[in-house]
């Protein structure tokens, strides 16, 4: 998903739906991290996909609040 279409998409959300959507994304940075780790990871590109989308989620959070 392109990084427009997810903001789009993230923006229309409240404040539980985006403490949600970061939990997730979230747990699946770990599972990222594990097979990393494991030497299992064939898609690198996703920890950086995922490490933007947590930062994009926080920004919508931290607008929301001021």
């Amino acid at each position: 998903m392109k990084s427009t279409d997810y903001l789009k998409s993230i923006a229309n959300k409240d404040a539980a739906g985006l403490t949600a959507e970061l939990e997730a994304l979230r747990k699946e940075q770990f599972n990222l991290r594990m097979q990393a780790a494991t030497g299992q990871l064939t898609q690198t590109h996703r920890m950086r996909e995922v490490r933007r989308n947590i930062a994009r989620v926080k920004t919508i959070m931290r607008r929301a609040q001021a």
